[in-house]
């Protein structure tokens, strides 16, 4: 399985990216594709998730209202489009790929390279 994460970049605040996530290999419908992000000095944190098979969505409190993540299944794809960007979301994002649903990152057995989001003031 491979996880290959794009669509980072630099952004003022209150702008918008979308960040995308190809996954390469079999999926089911219990699978969870995660979202998690790591900003310097700080662990990596959860983000959002979404199962493949009925695409139910789950978000940190940070992010309700502003992201929102969704797939692709006919792609293998998975979206974040992440609206109203604060300088606080500045960090690098993972997807990673979990058996079923958890906002640990240690559930997550596959991930992705990371892609860089900045957003300044």
């Amino acid at each position: 399985v491979q996880l290959q994460a794009s669509g980072g970049g630099l952004v003022q605040a209150g702008g918008s990216l979308r960040l995308s996530c190809a996954a390469s290999g079999r999926t089911f419908s219990s699978h969870i594709m995660g979202w998690f992000r790591q900003a310097p000095g700080k662990e990596r944190e959860f983000v959002a998730c979404i199962r493949w098979g009925g695409g139910r969505t789950y978000y940190a409190d940070s992010v309700k209202g502003r992201f929102a993540i969704s797939r692709d299944n006919a792609k293998n794809t998975v979206y974040l489009q992440m609206n109203s960007l604060k300088p606080e979301d500045t960090a690098v994002y993972y997807c990673a790929r979990a058996f079923g649903y958890s906002e640990h990152p240690s559930s997550y057995r596959y991930w992705g390279q990371g892609t860089q989001v900045t957003v300044s003031s």
